[in-house]
């Protein structure tokens, strides 16, 4: 992929990244009910997305690690349903990023299924030591991610 460096467009925090991830039938428990680990997969899934878009890879040797992740669950989704992963950045640091994480329903307005938490640093993988941004990789992010200014479109109940 070519670099138009006129248009490069660097992550900033409030951007947000979404994506849909349907609810697979296994994932359910006796209930219907959606088990309390795929809500992480689904985070974990939205997330990859986000981070290796198309005809992009990290440098070798480096690459992300997820250092924290978390979830509060607020109600059951329930099979079958096609789960909406927001990430939204709240913060930008040397080697790291953290995001907010929102889960709802897809076609649903009526409020978030959960929230949720991940912070993200940017390691060396031979020392297994945090590293600052490599070059490319804060811009790389800002094209797949969307600008904060165009938050209004994923809705206010988030």
């Amino acid at each position: 992929m070519t670099r138009d460096p006129q248009n490069a467009r660097i992550l900033e925090v409030g951007d947000w990244h979404q994506a849909e991830v349907p609810m697979r039938w296994g994932d359910a428990d006796a209930l219907n009910h959606m088990n309390n680990t795929v809500y992480f997969r689904m985070m974990e899934e939205a997330r990859i997305h986000m981070l290796h878009g198309q005809d992009w890879s990290p440098p070798a040797g480096q690459g992300f690690i997820l250092a924290h992740a978390s979830c509060d669950f607020l109600r059951p989704f329930t099979y079958p349903v096609s789960v909406r992963v927001t990430h939204r950045i709240t913060r930008i640091g040397r080697s790291s990023l953290d995001a907010d994480v929102v889960l709802d329903k897809a076609g649903d307005d009526a409020g978030p299924y959960a929230r949720g938490r991940t912070v993200l640093v940017w390691m060396d993988y031979a020392t297994n030591r945090s590293q600052p941004w490599s070059p490319g990789v804060l811009e790389q992010l800002g094209r797949q991610c969307m600008p904060a200014a165009q938050a209004a479109k994923i809705g206010s109940n988030q």
